[in-house]
C-alpha cells in the first residue's frame, strides 16, 4: 500500500516538472532563434553600411592630398617670423620606400594581426572586455591601424559610441576597397607624431635631420613609440620616455619575429643622435598665451587656409628677458617676467627658466603670494583717501584684530612720513593704514586695477597673503604708468590669410580712469623713492624708476613690478613647490633681473621724469581749510544744527570757563566775512512754529524716547 503511495506521489511530481522543464526550453529556443536574428539583421545592416561607405569613399589620390589642421605662421612686431605651427608634412613615401624595419615596428607596436582582421579586430575586443571584467575596470578596446587612420581622415576624438562606430564602419569600408600596403602607406603619411609632424619623413626630419628613407631599426622604434602619446614619448622633451617606450617596440617586434634576440641585445637606444630643435625656445611660452586668443578674435570657420599673426612681441626684448631670468633666477628656483608697453602691449613673456624643461608658463598660469608688492593697493586706496606722501604716521608695534604683523629685521622707526613708510615697506604702517581705509576697501583697488583672482579681507591681506599672477600684477603696475588710466595687455596686432586679405586688426579699447591723477601721481612718488632710497635700490638703471619689491615668509617668492620710460616690467622668482629659497628677496635677484632687462628695453627711449606733483582737486583746497592758521578769535563757532556757541576764547574770560573751540558735537569754524547767523537774543525773539506731531506719537514711530527740550 505504502509502495503504491510513492509510486503515485513520484508520478505526481514526474508529472508536474515535464511541463516546467519544456516551457523552459521553449522559452530558451525562442531567445537564441531571437538573438540570432539580431545578429542576422545586424550583419546585414553593417554590411549596407560598409558597403555604402566604401562606395563613397574618395579615391587614393584624394586620400593623399587630404590635410590635417591649420598652418599659422606666428610674427614679432617688426615682421620676423619667430615661429611656425600647425601641420608640418614632409616629402610622401610610396610603399616601395618606406623601409621594411619601420613597417614591422608600427605593426609590431600598434596592430598585431593587421595583415588577417577586416579592419577591426574582434580578438583584440574580446580580449579588452574581459580585462575590464577581471580588473573591473572600464573598456579599453585599442584601435587597429585601419580605425587610426579612418578617425585621422574623417573623423575627431571624441569617445563616444557613436564615433567609435562610425570608426569601425569606415575601417571596413578602407579595408574593402584599398589593399592593406595601401592602408599601410597612407597611414604612415599621415599619423601624427607630435611637434605638428605628420607623417614618417617629417618625423623623421624633425627627430634625425634625415629622410624617412634612411631609418635605422633604433629611429624606427623611437617613431613607432610616439604614436600612442607624442608629447609625453617626444625626444625632444622627455628623452629618458622616448627610450623607454623604444625599448617596448623594440621588444613587440622580438615577439613576433620582426628582428632576432641579437639584434635587441646589440640595440642601444640610449646612444641616437637626436637633432638639436631650434624652437624650443622661451618665444613659445608666449605663442602659448598668444594664440589661443584667436578663437574670441576671429569668426568661426571651418576652413583651415593658413593664417599669419602679427604679434606684439619683441624679438630683442624677448631674448633679454630670457636672459636676465636665466642669469638671475637662484639655482633650483624658477622665473617669469612679462614686460608690456604702456598701452599694455605684450613686448616680453618668460614663463619659466626653460621651456623644454617645462612648458608650465609661471608668466600667466601660476597663482603666487606678492608679499610688500601688493602694498601698492594698500597705499592707492589710502592716498584716495586723503593721504599724502608727506602726512605722518607712526612705525610702531600694532595688534589688529588678534594679528600683530611685524617689520623685516624687528625695528620701529616711530613718526615718519608715508613716504618713507612705503620705501622701506614698514609692514605696520600698511597694517594702520589698510584698518583706517577699510580692508575691503584695499580689495576692491585691487579689482579696480585687473586682480582676477580671489582676494581675502582679513588684516593680514595687506601683507600681499592673496594670490596673484605675474601679469595681473604688472599690469596693475602699468595702469599706475599711465597716470590711473585703465591698460589691457595683448599680443595680437593683426591677422591675415594666405592671399593678405585682413582677418582682425586691433582697434584701441576704450579706457576708464581708476583713480584720480593726483593719486596716481602720489603712489608714483612713493614707487620712485621707493627704488632710489629704499628697499628696490637694485632696481637702478640709471634713469628714472618707479617700482616695488616683495618678498613672501620664509623666502618662498621674490618679486619686483616697476616701470620706466613707458615700460612696465614684473619678475617673479620661487620655486614650483613653493619651498623656501635661501636668500631669495625681492630687492636682490628679481630686481637685478628687472635692471639687467630693462636697460636694454629702454635704451632706445627717451628719459622721461615722473609725474609726482600733486594736483590736488578743489574739494580737498576748501577755503575753510586756509583759515585753519588765522586768528582763532576771527572764528564763531556753530554745532551740527547751526546753533552758535560762541568765540573759542572770549576775552577776559577765566581759563576754566571758556568756551571750547571743538565740543562733542563737532562744530564748524565759519570765516566772519561770511553771513553771521542771528545772534541768541534775536534767535529768541522768532516766535516757534507750531508742532507738526506729538511727542506720543513720534516716540511711537521712532522705538525710542525723545530728548528733552
Amino acid at each position: 500500500m505504502a509502495n503504491r503511495r510513492r509510486a503515485r506521489s513520484s508520478k505526481k511530481q514526474t508529472v508536474t516538472r515535464e511541463p516546467q522543464a519544456s516551457w523552459a526550453w521553449r522559452w530558451i529556443r525562442r531567445l537564441l532563434g531571437l538573438g540570432g536574428a539580431l545578429v542576422l539583421l545586424a550583419a546585414v545592416a553593417l554590411g549596407t553600411a560598409v558597403y555604402f561607405a566604401a562606395q563613397n569613399l574618395p579615391g587614393y589620390t584624394a586620400l593623399m592630398s587630404s590635410q590635417t589642421g591649420q598652418t599659422i605662421v606666428v610674427r614679432a612686431r617688426d615682421g620676423t617670423e619667430i615661429v611656425s605651427l600647425g601641420p608640418s608634412y614632409g616629402e610622401w613615401l610610396d610603399t616601395a620606400e618606406i623601409p621594411p624595419i619601420m613597417k614591422d615596428a608600427m605593426v609590431a607596436v600598434e596592430d598585431r594581426r593587421y595583415y588577417s582582421h577586416p579592419g577591426i579586430d574582434p580578438l583584440g575586443l574580446v580580449r579588452a572586455v574581459l580585462v575590464a571584467l577581471r580588473e573591473d575596470d572600464r573598456v579599453e578596446a585599442t584601435s587597429t591601424i585601419t580605425q587610426q587612420l579612418a578617425r585621422n581622415i574623417f573623423l575627431n576624438s571624441n569617445r563616444s559610441v557613436d564615433r567609435k562606430l562610425r570608426e569601425a564602419v569606415l575601417a571596413m569600408a578602407l579595408e574593402w576597397k584599398f589593399s592593406k600596403e595601401e592602408i599601410l602607406e597612407l597611414y604612415l603619411n599621415k599619423v601624427y607624431f607630435g611637434g605638428g609632424a605628420y607623417g614618417i619623413d617629417s618625423a623623421s626630419r624633425k627627430f634625425f635631420s634625415h629622410s624617412a628613407r634612411e631609418l635605422s631599426t633604433e629611429e624606427a622604434a623611437i617613431i613607432a613609440g610616439l604614436v600612442k602619446a607624442p608629447s609625453r614619448y617626444s625626444p625632444t622633451a622627455d628623452v629618458d620616455a622616448a627610450v623607454a617606450r623604444g625599448n617596448v617596440v623594440l621588444a613587440q617586434m622580438h615577439k613576433y619575429g620582426a628582428i632576432g634576440a641579437a639584434e635587441v641585445d646589440r640595440i642601444d637606444l640610449s646612444t641616437v643622435r637626436l637633432k638639436q630643435d631650434e624652437r624650443q625656445n622661451s618665444v613659445r611660452y608666449f605663442t602659448d598665451w598668444a594664440l589661443p586668443q584667436l578663437d574670441m578674435l576671429l569668426p568661426y570657420s571651418e576652413n583651415l587656409e593658413p593664417i599669419e599673426v602679427w604679434t606684439t612681441l619683441d624679438v630683442g626684448m624677448q631674448s633679454a628677458a630670457t636672459a636676465a631670468i636665466g642669469s638671475n633666477a637662484p639655482r633650483g628656483a624658477q622665473g617669469a617676467l612679462v614686460s608690456m608697453d604702456r598701452d599694455g602691449a605684450v613686448l616680453a613673456m618668460v614663463g619659466g627658466r626653460d621651456y623644454v624643461d617645462s612648458n608650465y608658463n609661471r608668466a600667466v598660469s601660476a597663482l603666487r603670494q606678492p608679499g610688500s608688492a601688493w602694498k601698492l593697493f594698500v597705499y592707492l586706496a589710502a592716498l584716495e583717501a586723503g593721504y599724502t606722501p608727506d602726512d605722518r604716521v607712526v612705525d610702531e608695534p600694532v595688534t589688529i584684530e588678534g594679528w600683530s604683523p611685524r617689520n623685516s629685521g624687528g625695528s620701529y622707526a616711530g613718526a615718519i612720513d608715508v613716504r618713507s613708510a612705503f620705501a622701506y615697506s614698514k609692514n605696520t604702517v600698511a597694517a594702520q593704514l589698510g584698518n583706517e581705509v577699510g580692508f575691503s576697501n584695499v580689495a576692491s583697488m585691487a579689482r579696480r586695477f585687473g586682480i582676477t583672482t580671489p582676494i581675502s579681507t582679513n588684516p593680514a591681506m595687506v601683507l600681499g597673503s592673496s594670490e596673484v599672477r605675474v601679469l595681473d600684477l604688472t599690469r596693475a603696475f602699468a595702469a599706475v604708468a599711465a597716470s590711473g588710466e585703465s591698460v589691457e595687455p595683448y599680443a595680437v596686432l593683426q591677422v591675415t590669410n594666405s592671399s593678405g586679405e585682413v582677418l582682425y586688426r586691433r582697434e584701441r579699447p576704450r579706457t576708464y580712469q581708476l583713480v584720480p591723477e593726483y593719486v596716481a601721481a602720489g603712489i608714483t612718488d612713493l614707487l620712485q623713492t621707493a627704488v632710489a632710497t629704499g628697499t628696490g635700490r637694485a632696481a637702478q638703471i640709471g634713469r628714472p624708476v618707479a617700482g616695488k619689491t616683495g618678498t613672501t615668509s620664509s623666502n618662498k617668492d621674490g618679486w619686483f613690478v616697476g616701470f620706466s620710460s613707458g615700460i612696465t616690467t614684473g619678475v617673479w622668482m620661487g620655486r614650483d613647490d613653493a619651498a623656501a629659497v635661501p636668500g631669495l628677496q625681492g630687492g636682490t635677484a628679481p630686481a637685478r633681473a628687472f635692471a639687467a632687462f630693462m636697460r636694454y628695453a629702454v635704451r632706445d627711449r627717451p628719459v622721461e621724469e615722473f609725474e609726482t606733483e600733486l594736483q590736488l582737486p578743489e574739494w580737498r583746497l576748501e577755503p575753510d581749510d586756509e583759515f585753519y592758521f588765522d586768528d582763532p578769535g576771527s572764528y564763531y563757532y556753530v554745532d551740527r544744527d547751526g546753533n552758535w556757541v560762541g568765540s573759542p576764547d572770549p576775552a577776559g574770560a577765566p581759563e576754566g570757563e571758556r568756551e571750547q573751540p571743538f565740543s562733542d558735537a563737532f562744530p564748524e569754524r565759519r570765516n566772519p566775512e561770511r553771513p553771521q547767523p542771528p545772534s541768541p537774543p534775536e534767535r529768541e525773539s522768532i516766535p516757534s512754529a507750531p508742532q507738526a506731531a506729538t511727542d506720543d506719537f513720534l516716540e511711537r514711530a521712532t522705538g525710542g524716547v525723545l530728548p528733552q527740550r
